[in-house]
Order: structure tokens, then sequence, then C-alpha cells
């Protein structure tokens, strides 16, 4: 079973972003991976950027990792950036997945868009 964790965030860099949960993942026994990033003109001028990574477990060697889901995040010229990140609770406990959620929601909540 997958468990989708869905962020907007207002004023923060994409690249910024990324390193945040990129660090804070780790705390809790998971690596990004694989990261393509792309940015796209817009015809007004103003870029696009996603970035799509691949979630890991770490593991002592390379040998040992398991990949354990995905992530996407999309930045807007408006000024909002959307982070989707999908994880394998078969593989990836969840203790640890709730405590990167509770890491990700009190590090990044003043950039959050709340609904």
């Amino acid at each position: 079973m997958t468990v989708q964790i869905r962020k907007t965030y207002r004023d923060i860099n994409p690249e910024m972003l990324f390193d945040e949960i990129q660090g804070l993942a780790q705390r809790h026994g998971i690596r990004i991976g694989e990261t393509k990033v792309q940015t796209y003109p817009l015809p007004s001028g103003s870029t696009q950027t996603r970035i799509m990574m691949t979630v890991k477990t770490q593991g002592e060697q390379p040998q040992d990792e398991k990949e354990c889901g995905d992530a996407q995040i999309i930045s807007s010229p408006g000024g909002e950036t959307k982070l989707l990140l999908d994880l394998n609770e078969n593989i990836v406990i969840k203790e640890n997945i709730s405590s990167l959620q509770e890491d990700i929601n009190f590090t990044l909540d003043s950039y959050e868009i709340k609904w």
C-alpha cells in the first residue's frame, strides 16, 4: 500500500524544497536516489521547474537499498510549489512515514498553503 504526502507551498524555491525533503528523509532511513530536474520556459518569459526523484531505503551497501517510492516537486510562475511524495508502507515502516510527515509539517509549515 502507498502512503501519499501532498503539500502546496508558497514562495519557496523548488531546489530548497528538494534539499529539505532530502535532508528530512535521510533522518528517517530514506534516501533520495536518481533525480531529474527539468526547467520549462513559458510564453510569459517565466520558467516552471519539475524535479522527479526515486526514493530508496538506506542500506549499508547499494545492493541493500530498496526502491520504496517516488516524489515530484513542481513549481509554477505564480509562486506555488507542489510536493507529491509516495512511499510504500510495505517497505518503509509506518512510524518512519509518520515521523517524516511531522518533520515536513514542522519545518515547512510557514510556507504551506492551507486549504
